[in-house]
């Protein structure tokens, strides 16, 4: 499972989502579904500029969870390289 974190970059650097879809460029209604996690799609340009625009990386903005075999979700333990 992918979960979306944008509410969460947002808030720590305090931009609204009126705010975000000006500078980027992307309507307030796809900026709200994204900040709300309701999408199941996300564009990778949408994704690319939103980084730039809030100074992150991808991972602060999408967190992947593993689904277990019974369809919930469990965290993955972190691997070391």
């Amino acid at each position: 499972m992918i979960r979306i974190k944008l509410s969460r970059v947002m808030g720590d650097r305090r931009i609204s989502q009126s705010e975000l879809s000006r500078i980027t460029g992307i309507g307030k209604h796809a900026i709200n579904d994204l900040y709300q996690d309701l999408t199941d799609r996300v564009s990778l340009s949408q994704l690319d500029t939103i980084c730039d625009a809030l100074g992150c990386s991808l991972d602060e903005i999408l967190e992947w969870t593993a689904n277990d075999p019974k369809g919930k979700t469990r965290d993955l333990p972190s691997r070391k390289h």
